[in-house]
C-alpha cells in the first residue's frame, strides 16, 4: 500500500535546530558529506546520509534501522522518511548551485517513480523548495531484478528533471551493460576498488580504463571513500572527475561553505606532476637495462649476429622471459629463444599451445606498431598479461635493417618479454 506524502510530512519534527523523522522507535537525522570537482577545484554538491538514535538516545547505525523493517514496504517507509529530512536541512541552509545526492532502496526508487506517480518527485521537492534539477538520486541497480521496472523509473526520474547516479560499481554484479542501458549521469566507483588501486598498479591501470569507458558511455565517474594521499592521486592519476571521502571531508550536519576548496584538493593538484614525474623516472629506471639490452641485440643483428649471440645479455637479465623476431608485416619468424629461469614449451609448461608462436601475426601489437613508427629507437609497453601464465609482463622491442638470405635489406623488429610483476 502506497504511504501518502501526507503521511509521511506527519512523521517530521522541523521545531528543532535540524529537521528530524520518526521511524519504529528511532530518530533519523541528517548528515552531509561534501563532494569536489577536480577539474573545478571546489565543492559541487553533498552527499546526504542518515544517521540515527534509539529512544535511549544511543547512535544506531543506519544498517541497523533498515535490518528492523519487517518488510520492503516498511523499509520504503523508513527511506522515503530519511529522505525528506535530508531534503528539509538542505533547504534549511537554504543552497543552491550545488547537488544534493540522495540514497534510495530500488523499491523506494521505483515507487517514487512508477507511471502513476510521476508526479511524486515534483510534489516532495516544491514541499522542500529544493529544485529537481538539484536532486542526485543514487541507486544499486543490482538489487533488483525487475530490469523493465527499474529503466522505466530512471526514464521518469530524468524526465522530472533529476539526475541519475549507479552507487557502488565495481563491487556486486555490477557491469558496464546496466550502464549502457541506464546511461546514469554519474557513476559512483565503489570504495573496496578505489582502495585496492592505490596498493596496486596493476589494479590501478584497470580502473584507469574503467573510467575511460564509463565516459564514453556518457557518464561522470566520482570516486568515493578516498582517505589517503595515495588514493587522492589515483583519482587524478584515472581521470575522476569527482572526489568524495574522509580526506577531503567528514560528515557533519551543517554544508561545507559555497565553493568551498580544502587544502587537501589543491595539495592532490599540486603534487600530480610531482607524482607523474617520479613514477615516470622510476619507470625508466626499471626498464633501461632491458632497452639497452635490445637495442644491442637488434644492433648485432643487423650486423648478422646470430639470435642467439644478440639475445644473449637481454636474456641474462633477471626477469627476463624470451626473445623472438618479427618481420615488416608483424608475422614471428621462427620459434622463441626463452631465457633459463622462464617457461620455455619443452620443459614445464609443454602443453600451452599459445607458447608457440612460430607464424603468428603481432601486427596489431603495440610492441610492434611502435617499433615500426620509431625505428633504431627501443620501445617499451605497458603492462599486459604474459602468454606463460597469469602473470603480467611487458615487451621491450626495436626495428632494425638488415639483409635477408636473398641479400635484400628489411626491416625485422627484435622483441623481448620480461616478466612484470
Amino acid at each position: 500500500m502506497f504511504t501518502t506524502l501526507e503521511y509521511l510530512l506527519s512523521q517530521l519534527d522541523t521545531t528543532g535546530p535540524t529537521t528530524t523523522g520518526q521511524f519504529g522507535g528511532y530518530r533519523l537525522n541528517s548528515h552531509f558529506q561534501p563532494i569536489y570537482s577536480l577539474s573545478h577545484m571546489r565543492l559541487i554538491g553533498h552527499e546526504a546520509l542518515m544517521r540515527a538514535q534509539n529512544t535511549e538516545s544511543q547512535a544506531v547505525s543506519p544498517l541497523a534501522v533498515f535490518e528492523s523493517c519487517p518488510d520492503e514496504d516498511a523499509q520504503t517507509r523508513c527511506d522515503q522518511i530519511s529522505s525528506m529530512v535530508h531534503l528539509s536541512n538542505y533547504q534549511r541552509q537554504d543552497r543552491s548551485g550545488e547537488w544534493l545526492f540522495v540514497n534510495l532502496s530500488p523499491a523506494s526508487f521505483m515507487r517514487l517513480a512508477t507511471e502513476q506517480r510521476t508526479s511524486s518527485i515534483d510534489r516532495i521537492v516544491n514541499q522542500f523548495g529544493v529544485p529537481t534539477e538539484s536532486l542526485v538520486l543514487e541507486v544499486l541497480e543490482a538489487q533488483t531484478t525487475d530490469t523493465a521496472a527499474f529503466e522505466q523509473a530512471v526514464r521518469h526520474c530524468r524526465q522530472a528533471g533529476a539526475l541519475i547516479a549507479i552507487d557502488d560499481f565495481g563491487a556486486g554484479h555490477s557491469n558496464f551493460d546496466r550502464v549502457w542501458r541506464l546511461q546514469p549521469d554519474i557513476v559512483k566507483l565503489d570504495r573496496s576498488l578505489v582502495a585496492r588501486g592505490a596498493r596496486e598498479p596493476r589494479i590501478q591501470r584497470v580502473i584507469a580504463q574503467m573510467a575511460s569507458l564509463l565516459h564514453e558511455c556518457g557518464s561522470m565517474v566520482l570516486m568515493e571513500g578516498i582517505e589517503t594521499e595515495d588514493e587522492a592521486l589515483l583519482a587524478l592519476d584515472c581521470d575522476a572527475d569527482l572526489v568524495q571521502g574522509y580526506y577531503y571531508g567528514r560528515p557533519q550536519p551543517a554544508l561545507m561553505p559555497k565553493r568551498h576548496a580544502p587544502d587537501s584538493l589543491l595539495k592532490g593538484l599540486q603534487d600530480l606532476s610531482a607524482h607523474r614525474e617520479r613514477q615516470r623516472q622510476a619507470n625508466h629506471e626499471r626498464t633501461a637495462p632491458y632497452t639497452k639490452a635490445i637495442w644491442h641485440a637488434g644492433v648485432m643483428l643487423g650486423a648478422s649476429r646470430s639470435l642467439e649471440q644478440a639475445c644473449r645479455s637481454f636474456l641474462s637479465l633477471p626477469n627476463a622471459e624470451a626473445c623472438y623476431v618479427l618481420d615488416a608485416k608483424g608475422y614471428q619468424i621462427g620459434t622463441s629463444l626463452w631465457s633459463t629461469s622462464a617457461q620455455a614449451p619443452d620443459t614445464q609448461n609443454a602443453t600451452n599451445p599459445l607458447l608457440d608462436g612460430q607464424g603468428a601475426c603481432w601486427a596489431r601489437r603495440h610492441y610492434f606498431r611502435r617499433a615500426m613508427e620509431h625505428v633504431s629507437q627501443p620501445q617499451i609497453t605497458r603492462p599486459y598479461r604474459s602468454m606463460l601464465g597469469s602473470h603480467q609482463c611487458v615487451t621491450a622491442s626495436m626495428a632494425y635493417r638488415c639483409q635477408d638470405e636473398q641479400g635484400n635489406t628489411v626491416w625485422r623488429v627484435i622483441c623481448g618479454d620480461i616478466r612484470w610483476d
